[in-house]
């Protein structure tokens, strides 16, 4: 097992967040500035704190690199939890010619694999590979079925309990890649999540469309709603990144509220994450706003809750330059409530297979609005 560190419990994530006095910021921006802090070394009297709202539990490298009946985990870009076997979940997002797999495990502090990876096939059978799928977002609806973003086309996926596609949900136009629409290749359907109890599948744009001009920091957010059998395009939610950023995943936590990553990467400081929360409840729908640049007044507020770059380190070792040792290539994130208040957020980082990664699991506890 590979650099596991046990910190604290869900009950002490309260206590941590009690003790360093976080409080969520009284005054929402829509494009608010950025956070900083410093880094420490291992726990301590002293809160492990990830300002602004946020406290860092521990890690674990327990998968990275890990080799099951000759098979290496990887790739790992998402985190869901299925209900029916009590175990989290995430999708290997492309790996040449290897068939793509779900990955399951139980402890999201000590991440073990229970049970056979599940390949995810099309209708016919015929596996999805890392040559015909990015697999970027996943959850688990209450029927029991996986749901999947694909940047290659992209789309929106769902496969039953054996894998086997189902359908796929229809994707506006302009969200293909150029030159069939206005996305960019490889920047587009990753963020993925259910909300309402399951009666809305919500994906998140990784980058901006063409059509979205201004300073390319504009996102859109797809709802989809439950209808009969299946679920139909409801909406569109417009989100403002930072400058230089992009969103690998949004969660919800709470009802009409969600958690969405920002993050980004150079060679001559590595991975910067931030988390930021939304309520949509009272947002606009932008569908018919061809672009956001033209209305930036129907974009989401937001409010910072973490820069996690900005955690202590925890003793972690990086394999590639980073700010922060703790940092890596996090794409994937759940967060579940704890207790008082608090919220439990795990990140998972994509190694992309690649020897100056690592797969990691990193483990804050949160004050959410």
């Amino acid at each position: 097992m590979l650099g596991v560190r046990r910190t604290r419990s869900y009950a002490g994530a309260a206590a941590l967040l009690a003790a360093a006095s976080l409080a969520v910021p009284v005054a929402a921006d829509a494009h608010p500035g950025h956070a900083h802090g410093h880094p420490s070394g291992h726990a301590s009297a002293a809160p492990a704190t990830c300002p602004p709202s946020a406290a860092a539990l521990g890690y674990s490298d327990a998968l990275d690199k890990r080799v099951v009946d000759g098979v290496e985990i990887g790739g790992l870009s998402d985190i869901a939890y299925d209900a029916r076997t009590h175990r989290y979940v995430s999708s290997v997002d492309n790996h040449a010619d290897d068939p793509s797999r779900l990955w399951f495990y139980r402890d999201l502090a000590d991440p073990t694999p229970v049970g056979d990876p599940l390949v995810l096939t099309q209708p016919d059978g015929t596996p999805y590979t890392g040559r015909t799928a990015d697999f970027e977002g996943l959850a688990v609806l209450p029927s029991g079925d996986f749901v999947v973003s694909d940047e290659v086309e992209p789309a929106i996926r769902i496969f039953s309990r054996d894998g086997r596609e189902r359908t796929t949900l229809p994707v506006p136009p302009r969200f293909a890649v150029t030159p069939a629409g206005e996305a960019t290749d490889n920047a587009t359907l990753e963020g993925l999540t259910l909300a309402d109890h399951g009666r809305e599948i919500v994906a998140s744009m990784e980058g901006t469309l063409s059509g979205d001009t201004g300073d390319g920091t504009f996102r859109r957010i797809l709802v989809y709603t439950k209808a009969g059998h299946g679920y139909r395009l409801s909406r569109q939610i417009g989100y403002r990144v930072e400058p230089g950023m992009r969103i690998p995943e949004i969660q919800e936590y709470a009802p009409h509220r969600f958690l969405v990553m920002e993050a980004s990467w150079s060679a001559e400081v590595g991975n910067e994450i931030r988390l930021y929360a939304i309520d949509t409840r009272h947002t606009v729908d932008v569908s018919r706003i061809t672009d956001l640049a033209d209305a930036p007044e129907t974009v989401v507020p937001k409010r910072l809750v973490s820069d996690v770059t900005s955690c202590p380190d925890l003793g972690a070792s990086a394999k590639e330059t980073q700010l922060n040792p703790l940092m890596d290539n996090y794409e994937g994130m759940i967060a579940t409530p704890a207790r008082r208040g608090a919220f439990d957020v795990t990140l998972v980082s994509d190694d992309n297979f690649g020897a100056t990664q690592t797969t990691r699991f990193l483990r804050l506890a949160a004050r959410l609005p």
